[in-house]
């Protein structure tokens, strides 16, 4: 999109007048467009408002992100270089990445708005836009996930709910530490796929990894016992010397 488009002072001054209005919770977020300016002051507001914020600027860079990332929502522009907003979302679920998407585009034709949700889409905002709304837009959001319609993730008879914190295996509850919950989402996320031992530090450790630690082996084992302790025996692979994998079943 193009900057004329979007009325930037409108939206800072919106996000400067919204700071009385605190987020539920602190969300993390990854914002994909192109605008770089938009972006930015997308990511300064909502930041602002306590939510971690990411960016991406073609849709090949959001994918590659949503899949190494745990982000419960992804603002997507639909006019993007390369691979459009709609592919995106296509790929996004044959990928089976399932983070919620809410579409932030200028295209208004109500054709593009009834594609974007039947991929997938959550919520569509049309540009440009009253930044309160879209604070509002994502606290209504946090509202439904916490009200009980949880963000669940599945592979056959493992089911994750990602706000209760609960994960169970054909009904039977597994008692998980924080970060075996982690490690189990990262891997459900990306099923299939080879995740690195660098991936599983940046994203479930952090800035508290010891490199020369093996506490992701640690967990990683206590994490499978569980695991084959209900019958599920087998399902996270070691790629020697590349990481780890979740099979499908």
């Amino acid at each position: 999109m193009t900057a004329g488009i979007i009325d930037l002072m409108g939206i800072i001054q919106q996000f400067q007048q919204s700071i009385n209005h605190p987020a539920l919770t602190r969300v993390k977020i990854l914002v994909i467009e192109d605008e770089r300016k938009l972006a930015r002051f997308i990511k300064q507001g909502l930041e602002q408002h306590g939510h971690v914020v990411d960016l991406a600027h073609t849709g090949s860079e959001g994918l590659d992100q949503v899949a190494g990332g745990l982000y419960d929502l992804v603002l997507l522009d639909l006019m993007l270089p390369g691979q459009t907003g709609f592919e995106v979302l296509k790929n996004l679920r044959a990928f089976g990445l399932m983070v919620p998407v809410m579409i932030l585009s200028a295209l208004s034709d109500s054709d593009k708005v009834v594609e974007g949700l039947d991929l997938g889409a959550i919520d569509y905002l049309r540009k440009p836009f009253d930044f309160n709304e879209l604070l509002a837009r994502i606290r209504v959001l946090q509202r439904r996930t916490h009200s009980g319609d949880n963000v669940v993730l599945r592979m056959a008879d493992l089911e994750m709910r990602l706000v209760s914190h609960e994960v169970f295996k054909a009904g039977i509850k597994l008692e998980l530490t924080n970060r075996e919950f982690a490690l189990l989402e990262l891997f459900m996320r990306r099923i299939g796929l080879l995740v690195t031992k660098n991936e599983i530090a940046e994203k479930v450790w952090a800035a508290d990894y010891d490199m020369g630690s093996n506490v992701i082996e640690v967990h990683i084992y206590q994490l499978r016992k569980k695991l084959d302790a209900v019958g599920t025996r087998g399902l996270i692979e070691t790629l020697i010397s590349r990481g780890y994998r979740l099979k499908s079943v």
